[in-house]
């Protein structure tokens, strides 16, 4: 037996000796780990961080709105100034506009908390040139929600007028505040939302899925998308209000037309 052991351990060294890698045991051995190689979340993972983003932003909202309560009779004198006054119908009107006013200031003032979460959760499906490249559009965003909420506010006023010119004294003019107040509301938070879409399309170009010449192609389809979301989005039925965020849209989709193109896309 020793002879054998000795004999194969010679033919072992001969083997080594010629160059001939040994024989292996049969165990596969783990793949070297790749430095700087980003973590793969997996569906549990993607639904827990959404989870927390979520809640992040609802907190957001909270604290927001709770500020927007200690305003919202200033908010509420500024934004009735173009009816005068308005009748409650019920004894619980006057709260509830209070609560939609808080909510509309809460959202407003959590959007930068919104926008932040949303690349945050975003931000780790994109390649690292593309991160570098989206990041600064959330400042943009940002000032594009403010334009619409600024836009809302300048054609308020335009809106209830056209809207007020068809009274007379058989239809007399006895505004209610509920409806009224959700006409506003509606009005600014759509304005602001909707201006958000040029970022959308910038960042659709950047990774690729969309082109200057596919967006130029659909020119005609994107105008006629654009006026009936402008009319389905803005409340009350009037004209200035769909026209003038059409026009607004319409604009800002031929300057980020522009941009993408402008960048090579």
């Amino acid at each position: 037996m020793t002879d054998a052991d000795a004999l194969a351990g010679a033919g072992h060294s001969e083997r080594a000796g010629d160059g001939i890698p040994p024989v292996s045991s049969g165990t596969p051995e783990p793949p070297p780990a790749v430095v700087g190689e980003e973590k793969v979340m997996s569906l549990v993972d993607h639904l827990s961080e959404l989870r927390s983003r979520v809640a992040r932003v609802i907190l957001a909202v909270v604290a927001g709105s709770v500020v927007g309560w200690l305003v919202a009779t200033e908010v509420r004198n500024i934004l009735i100034r173009p009816i005068g006054s308005a009748q409650v119908l019920a004894p619980g009107d006057a709260f509830v506009i209070q609560l939609k006013i808080s909510l509309l200031v809460g959202i407003i003032l959590a959007m930068p908390v919104i926008l932040y979460q949303v690349w945050v959760f975003v931000a780790p499906g994109l390649t690292r040139s593309e991160r570098r490249i989206l990041g600064p559009l959330i400042l943009l965003a940002l000032l594009f929600f403010a334009l619409g909420v600024g836009l809302a506010y300048v054609v308020l006023p335009y809106a209830i007028g056209f809207l007020l010119q068809f009274t007379d004294d058989v239809l007399v003019q006895g505004l209610a505040a509920g409806p009224y107040f959700d006409f506003v509301t509606t009005m600014f938070l759509a304005f602001g939302l909707i201006m958000e879409f040029p970022i959308v399309l910038f960042a659709l170009s950047r990774v690729g899925i969309v082109t200057s010449a596919r967006l130029a192609a659909s020119r005609r389809m994107a105008i006629l998308g654009i006026a009936i979301f402008a009319a389905a989005a803005t409340p009350g039925g009037d004209l200035v209000s769909p026209l003038a965020l059409g026009l607004t849209m319409y604009a800002l989709f031929e300057g980020t037309l522009l941009v993408i193109r402008r960048t090579g896309r």
